[in-house]
């Protein structure tokens, strides 16, 4: 996947993981990082746990899907360490 796949899947990742967490979000650029560690976090449990091997394979639903998946969990790591604090 290209770097240029990797930053778009990583914003509609991020942007979605914004969403359903209902958070003060990290901004524009926060959540394209948030969605392409995501990416990454959720091609590795993809692969771990249900032994899929290429998870994320370009533009297209699945790799949104597994972006996403790795962006809530992320995201709810970040909140444990920040101490749950929500802002916005």
């Amino acid at each position: 996947m290209g770097i240029l796949s990797w930053i778009i899947v990583g914003g509609i990742a991020g942007w979605l993981g914004g969403l359903l967490m209902q958070g003060g979000g990290f901004g524009l650029l926060g959540n394209i990082i948030i969605g392409i560690a995501g990416g990454l976090i959720g091609g590795w449990l993809a692969g771990a746990l249900f032994n899929v091997p290429d998870a994320m394979t370009g533009i297209n639903l699945t790799s949104i899907l597994v972006a996403f998946l790795g962006a809530i969990v992320l995201i709810f790591i970040i909140r444990l360490l920040r101490g749950g604090r929500r802002t916005g």
